[in-house]
């Protein structure tokens, strides 16, 4: 209630303002309705990192009850209070985050970046950003009804089922990512029409800038994975609203399934959301070395090859569900391999660096944290990819911090590298350098103490 107090308050401040100053038709024509993909793009970037404060309230209520709640001291939050703050920070940091951010970016430069006066479907790209936004709007309202899931970021079966989740907080969260799920695959088919049909003349495929092709890879992996989002949690809703049993063991489904289902879009999706940022990485080492990027079209192939090898790996999720010694040892070794192109590209940004007259920039400060603090994750991650250490690993805050290594690291230093180089194009000045470098070092020394 205090919540909703407090959201409501802010928001009528914000409705006087905007009638104050008679911004509704400003809003409305320009923004709301706008089929402009610059436009559109910079609504998703406002959108994630509106969300972003909800995730890092969510983060800090979490570290706070884990430093108050030892030595018999309950902490300030109930169980089932901390495990719906727990599964709302992954969902809304992975969809209404990172995703926003990233589709934001690639909306706003992908056109300009081939020469094309706009996407390929101008309408269906404002669709795609309101079922975004919807979806985060769901998730925003399950806060003030007081009630979301408690099953973690990927609600697993028999937890999400109508016996243990019998209220209606697993349903909003089924409901705000089929609708946001929706829009993304929309805006993944768009995206890729728009690079393969919409490329100025004389720009051929090996031509392109280099966001541009891991963008593309990254839209076919939406593509690829997300109507397998779409069906299972369709199956879910079904075992909840229709009395089927696609995940009931008693009742000859199977809830291991939904697991199965469930990383082999969730293990694509860490590269749909890490592609796009290598993109921008490699643009960032070039402009500020002052140098052309190193080995362009192995930087291409093994963005391809990382493409494929992410549908190969999906079950290293759940080494310890009993799949087997065969089948541990296949998706182990799929899963060391695929570190390969991605060292490859690292090796391409150093020697793009070296003998480059660099300047250290916030983007490149941004980017040189990044190499630092994604080759740390990138080696816990070799070590996960071990089924015995895994068994060993598994659930433990060591793999929590893998994960956020590679995540924070890599995705959202790549979003601040991305938002301090192109904030000129976008909004016409340069963001302040004084405050970049100290939310630079801020984050940086913040994030290495939270996960190291």
């Amino acid at each position: 209630m205090g919540t909703l107090a407090v959201a409501m308050i802010l928001g009528i401040g914000l409705l006087a303002m905007i009638h104050k100053y008679r911004l509704w038709g400003t809003l409305w024509n320009d923004w709301f309705t706008s089929i402009d993909h610059k436009k559109i793009g910079i609504m998703y970037m406002v959108l994630g990192l509106v969300m972003m404060m909800r995730g890092f309230a969510d983060a800090i209520m979490m570290r706070a009850q884990q430093a108050i709640a030892f030595n018999g001291n309950e902490g300030f939050l109930p169980p089932h209070h901390y495990d719906q703050i727990f599964t709302a920070h992954g969902v809304i940091m992975i969809f209404f985050v990172a995703m926003p951010l990233i589709t934001g970016l690639m909306n706003y430069l992908i056109p300009l970046q081939i020469g094309a006066r706009d996407v390929a479907f101008p309408f269906l790209n404002n669709f795609s950003f309101w079922m975004t936004a919807m979806g985060a709007a769901l998730i925003m309202a399950s806060l003030f009804v007081g009630e979301f899931a408690m099953t973690g970021w990927l609600a697993y079966p028999p937890l999400s089922g109508v016996l243990q989740s019998p209220y209606v907080g697993v349903d909003y969260y089924i409901w705000a990512l089929q609708i946001a799920g929706v829009g993304t695959l929309l805006s993944g088919v768009n995206l890729i029409v728009t690079v393969i049909k919409m490329r100025a003349p004389g720009m051929t495929m090996m031509k392109m800038p280099i966001f541009t092709w891991t963008s593309l890879c990254a839209n076919v992996l939406i593509v690829a994975a997300f109507p397998v989002l779409t069906a299972v949690l369709g199956m879910l809703t079904m075992d909840r609203y229709l009395g089927t049993n696609f995940f009931t063991n008693d009742l000859g489904g199977n809830s291991m399934m939904y697991v199965n289902l469930i990383w082999i879009w969730g293990h694509p999706e860490v590269y749909i959301l890490i592609l796009p940022l290598f993109g921008v990485f490699s643009e960032v080492v070039s402009t500020f070395s002052r140098k052309r990027l190193f080995g362009y079209s192995s930087m291409v192939y093994a963005t391809v090859v990382i493409t494929i090898l992410s549908y190969l790996v999906w079950l290293h999720h759940f080494f310890t569900m009993g799949s087997g010694a065969s089948v541990n040892a296949f998706f182990g070794i799929t899963t060391m391999i695929i570190s390969i192109p991605t060292g490859a590209k690292i090796f391409n940004w150093l020697f793009t660096m070296y003998k480059g007259k660099i300047s250290f920039e916030l983007p490149m400060m941004w980017t040189i944290a990044f190499m630092i603090t994604f080759v740390i994750g990138g080696m816990t991650g070799v070590l996960l990819a071990v089924p015995p250490a895994d068994f060993v690993l598994h659930n433990s805050l060591f793999l929590i911090a893998h994960f956020h290594n590679v995540i924070i690291g890599g995705v959202l230093f790549g979003l601040f590298a991305a938002i301090n180089f192109w904030a000129p194009k976008a909004i016409g000045v340069k963001l302040d350098e004084f405050w970049g470098k100290v939310s630079f070092w801020f984050w940086v020394i913040g994030f290495y103490f939270a996960f190291m």
